[in-house]
């Protein structure tokens, strides 16, 4: 066995894992990070990258033909192979040459095979040869491994060989008809995109479409997917699922009714990527989510820490918000208040300091690539008033704008601001519509800031664009 020794070891070389290895050694301290598939992670090769290269050029087809002219240069369908072949190069047709390369360049050693904790501050590396090699943390070892799809248990479904979402993010031929069984963003973003590709999609929903949004999101996105042919059927529930000889899968609802497909997608939530990494040896359970204290520290069931504080947890593994860029988040503060800790500086633990990740509870940007686009920050009008906050809602329709009426003809959307009354702040927005992702950022800062909307009369939105809902919203709300 071989025998290394650094500052820090992290297990995981997705985006959250290279963010704190970098952060880290941007401090100053040495790390190692330890990858079992592809340096890069999940969102460069099976989900934000690849599935938004899916749905793009039907975005870009779809704007064309809002607009008179460019509609009559549209003389032909979307190319679904070049689209499967743009998503290639988008996932680097799979390798991971060029993020192998930067880890490289930013000082970050690599360890390819499954990380196992095996005792305080030790990670044991199993490669694919079945060489170990062990790696010593000096001051912390953190866990960034993600997470998977669930499949639920549902009679016969894992022996149909069922798509996750990483099948359908990686496919290499658009199937004839594909049911899918989910109402959340995979599912939706699923949906559209291969609706838009040539697939005859079923969409079987038991408990609504985004349903975590604002109501008019999903009604919005179902009717938007039923005129782009998706049978949506809400209410819907699997008992069972079969595939034939010849690979018709079978699916069988708790009514009685049975919908046919050639592919089945499973998109109903994630389960964390915990189950090989140690945690039996460290007292912990395998393959549950972790706990974090404040500082992304790990603490056991009854909120003590794991030994002295050596072990973090960043990322979807922790359960905070399972988004790539909250994790990316994370991974700043932990790479920070581990260097902190490391040189004697005092963890700066406060609302909002830097070494916490206070906008996984307050300020969690989202955008859902749908048709139309779903953007969103912050709390829904239900969320804040559970929370107890005493808000007024402010609604507008965002084809109203004039900035609209020039993006496309026929332009749909819809804008809601919650604000806290007592405080006069933001704390939620939600924009509906096309290319309104963009948008957010704005929302984003505001809602961080906290600041007033007596302030945010002075933030003059330029003519003409869809950003003067600002303007609009601030008007109605004063009204």
């Amino acid at each position: 066995m071989q025998n290394a020794t650094y500052d820090v070891v992290v297990i995981g070389a997705g985006p959250v894992g290279e963010n704190v290895a970098d952060r880290v050694v941007q401090g100053g301290l040495t790390a190692a990070i330890v990858e079992r598939e592809l340096v890069g992670g999940e969102c460069s090769y099976w989900a934000c990258m690849p599935t938004k290269a899916l749905l793009r050029s039907q975005a870009a087809l779809r704007a064309a033909r809002q607009l008179p002219g460019a509609r009559a240069a549209v003389t032909g369908e979307l190319d679904a192979a070049a689209v499967l072949r743009r998503r290639d190069t988008v996932a680097s047709h799979w390798k991971d040459d060029g993020q192998v390369s930067w880890l490289d360049s930013a000082g970050i050693a690599l360890y390819r095979g499954q990380g196992r904790i095996s005792s305080d501050r030790i990670v044991e590396v199993t490669g694919a040869d079945g060489a170990t090699t062990s790696l010593t943390a000096r001051h912390a070892v953190v866990i960034a491994t993600g997470s998977s799809a669930l499949v639920p248990d549902i009679a016969g479904l894992r022996e149909a060989a069922p798509w996750t979402s990483r099948e359908a993010a990686a496919a290499s031929d658009v199937p004839g008809r594909l049911a899918i069984i989910g109402g959340g963003v995979v599912a939706t973003e699923m949906a559209t995109a291969y609706a838009g590709l040539g697939s005859a999609v079923t969409v079987l929903v038991r408990d609504g479409v985004l349903n975590q949004a604002e109501p008019f999101v999903g009604e919005r996105v179902t009717q938007s997917l039923r005129e782009a042919g998706v049978s949506v059927q809400l209410g819907a529930e699997a008992t069972s699922v079969s595939r034939d000889g010849d690979g018709t899968v079978h699916v069988t609802l708790t009514d009685g009714d049975q919908v046919e497909a050639d592919e089945i997608l499973v998109a109903i939530g994630r389960t964390p990527n915990t189950h090989d990494v140690g945690l039996d040896r460290i007292g912990l359970k395998p393959g549950a989510w972790l706990t974090v204290d404040d500082t992304l520290r790990v603490v056991d069931d009854a909120g003590a820490l794991i030994g002295d504080g050596w072990l973090y947890a960043a990322g979807d593994v922790n359960r905070r918000v399972l988004l790539t860029h909250q994790g990316k988040y994370q991974a700043r503060a932990v790479g920070d208040v581990i260097v902190a800790r490391a040189t004697g500086e005092a963890a700066d633990d406060r609302p909002w300091g830097r070494h916490v990740a206070t906008a996984d509870e307050r300020a969690v940007p989202q955008v859902v690539f749908t048709d139309p686009e779903i953007a969103s920050v912050g709390l829904t009008a239900a969320a804040a008033e559970a929370a107890g906050l005493r808000i007024r809602v402010v609604d507008y329709d965002l084809a109203a704008v004039a900035g609209a009426a020039l993006h496309a003809d026929g332009y749909q959307g819809h804008a809601r601001m919650v604000v806290d009354e007592d405080r006069r702040v933001i704390v939620g927005l939600t924009l509906v519509g096309p290319d309104v992702a963009e948008l957010i950022h704005a929302a984003t800062i505001a809602i961080v800031g906290e600041v007033p909307l007596d302030r945010l009369w002075h933030a003059v939105p330029a003519y003409p664009t869809v950003s003067e809902v600002w303007l609009r919203l601030l008007e109605a709300y004063g009204r």
